[in-house]
């Protein structure tokens, strides 16, 4: 759990219990260099293919309440403009082995970027095997890391293309998701900001390079006048295209001078096909396209195992609100939850291509969604109409490819990888 004065590393003790091991597993010392920082979320991912994950944190900026200026207006009290604070860098821990982390921010070049971390999206974009780092930044360039090999990192946000958005200002960076949305075998990355801003899609070319779409997908204008925080990558009505799920709410204060365009609906782009996005809230129903709030963390899963991915939103000033994906659809779907034996337990950064008579889809095994959120591990696939999948085609970190065929469809697959 990531926090402004430290950072919780909570065990699972199997019991319906969990038992805090920060200060046991080496993660509550505090930074050389800053003392505590204020964390916004974390991604668990095994970065040199190990067999155990890995923690990469994003940092945000320095902060004091002592030294809080005054930024509301007419001198109120009301949340300031990051330009006030310095950034920090962000951090990355070595899983040891025995329940212990190591600090190899500095060792692994991740420490040279000074920036103001927020959301991160976690894939390997380039497809050689080595999971890479997006992190969307808070008025500042966007960081992509590049992950070398060998415990190494480069930072590449400005060459790849998604340091800046078109307009050329850094955006107000929120939340970060990264999965293949046009299913050409590439992770492309989807990122959330604030009013006027637009949230941006950047479409992997490959060979690490990026070009923003979000104008000719039509997400420009349904975004622009909206700021969102927590966001998903997900087929939400199993057309097998997937659609954007936005956490919406700006960012001043409610009860201040700009209350009554700080509550917002979440927000629903569908995915009509040929990277293009059509606004769907309306249509999502009375209670999902009314309910307005300060909203910020998300995180998606079928928690009811329907075939449906549903959502769970969190809301600054009131209850958590657990969105059931009701969509009348017909469409067929499968659920595959993966074990890792060469590979990490929980299979974080697996590779599935699933193919059917209506083409390949992709997807990716990843818990670190949105902003300050984790979501379900397991790897959902909306069919559409396909009765039957020809094959699936499943990438382990370890290297190892399996290959499944004539898979029946609306079902939940377990899938253990191959020994050997």
């Amino acid at each position: 759990m990531a926090g402004v004065r430290g950072n919780i590393l909570y065990h699972n003790n199997g019991d319906g219990t969990f038992t805090d091991v920060t200060e046991k597993a080496g993660l509550a010392h505090p930074d050389p260099d800053y003392g505590t920082l204020w964390s916004v979320g974390g991604a668990f991912f095994d970065y040199d293919n190990d067999g155990r994950l890995d923690l990469f944190v994003s940092n945000y900026c320095i902060w004091d309440p002592a030294t809080e200026p005054t930024c509301g207006p007419r001198g109120l009290n009301d949340y300031c403009h990051p330009r006030y604070y310095r950034g920090l860098p962000n951090s990355l821990f070595h899983n040891n082995g025995d329940g212990t982390f190591t600090d190899v921010s500095r060792a692994s070049g991740i420490r040279k970027s000074i920036g103001k971390g927020m959301g991160t999206g976690v894939a390997d974009f380039d497809g050689d095997g080595l999971t890479d780092i997006f992190v969307a930044n808070d008025t500042e360039p966007n960081f992509l890391f590049h992950n070398l090999g060998g415990g190494k990192f480069e930072e590449i946000g400005f060459a790849a293309g998604i340091a800046y958005p078109e307009a050329g200002a850094p955006l107000s960076g929120m939340g970060a998701d990264a999965n293949d949305i046009d299913d050409d075998g590439r992770p492309d990355i989807f990122l959330t900001a604030l009013a006027n801003e637009t949230m941006p899609i950047y479409h992997n070319q490959g060979n690490l390079r990026f070009f923003e779409v979000t104008a000719q997908a039509g997400a420009a204008s349904i975004s622009s006048t909206r700021s969102g925080w927590s966001n998903a990558i997900v087929d939400f009505n199993n057309d097998g295209r997937k659609d954007l799920f936005v956490c919406g709410g700006d960012v001043m204060d409610a009860e201040g001078d700009f209350r009554e365009r700080v509550p917002q609906t979440n927000l629903v782009l569908a995915n009509l096909g040929g990277l293009r996005f059509v606004d769907a809230t309306p249509g999502a129903g009375p209670d999902f396209s009314t309910k307005k709030a300060v909203h910020r963390g998300g995180a998606f899963g079928d928690l009811d195992n329907d075939g449906r991915i549903d959502a769970v939103v969190t809301d600054l000033h009131g209850p958590i609100e657990i969105w059931r994906n009701v969509s009348p659809t017909p469409n067929h779907w499968i659920t595959l939850s993966l074990q890792g034996t060469r590979s990490n337990r929980d299979a974080i950064g697996a590779r599935l291509k699933l193919v059917t008579a209506a083409g390949a889809r992709y997807s990716l095994v990843n818990t670190a969604v949105g902003y300050g959120s984790a979501s379900d591990r397991r790897v959902h696939f909306g069919l559409g109409k396909d009765e039957r999948i020809l094959k699936i085609e499943i990438t382990w970190p370890s290297g190892t490819t399996q290959l499944l065929e004539n898979v029946a469809v609306d079902q939940f697959l377990s899938v253990k990888e191959p020994a050997s």
